[in-house]
């Protein structure tokens, strides 16, 4: 089972998506279960915060300007398949940024609440180690992700986006 934390520090989140906590939770649950189907007790943190917040993390972690939808932070420095394991495995935090999410939505034509479960769903992929950098790994993350969020009752994003060219 994984304990999935929720921080709000964006009251936009709050107004704009009722249930944001229990859709994260869901999304992040439904990822992790994707990305590693015999995983035993671990928890995620998530922040859902606003373009500013999201801004200084990024330039401070990762050296780039501006914000970004979502930003993951890996923590899995524990051998996971360790079955003595005691306390929950600590799998990373995930970050996601309001105003940046609500445009893309926008943009898109998709409803704010399944792209913020995409976002939670690729964030907790990445604290799994999966990557989208070449085009195999984005071909099985892109998997996972749909996978994840057909479980959610979402549409797989990225046939949307081939049926949309």
């Amino acid at each position: 089972m994984i304990a999935v934390e929720v921080a709000v520090p964006c009251a936009a989140w709050k107004r704009a998506l009722p249930g944001h906590a229990a859709l994260a939770r869901r999304a992040a649950r439904a990822a992790a279960r994707r990305a590693s189907p015999g995983l035993g007790a671990a928890e995620v943190s998530l922040v859902l915060a606003d373009d500013r917040f999201v801004a200084g993390l990024n330039r401070a972690w990762r050296r780039k300007r501006g914000a970004t939808n979502v930003l993951s932070f890996p923590c899995r420095a524990g051998d996971a398949r360790h079955p003595a394991r005691r306390e929950p495995e600590l799998l990373g935090d995930v970050v996601v940024a309001y105003e940046t999410v609500a445009r893309e939505a926008g943009r898109s034509g998709l409803p704010l609440a399944d792209h913020f479960a995409h976002l939670v769903v690729h964030g907790v992929l990445h604290l799994f180690g999966h990557d989208h950098v070449k085009d195999a790994e984005a071909r099985v993350m892109q998997g996972l992700e749909a996978a994840a969020l057909a479980e959610l009752g979402i549409d797989d994003p990225y046939q949307r986006a081939e049926n949309a060219s």
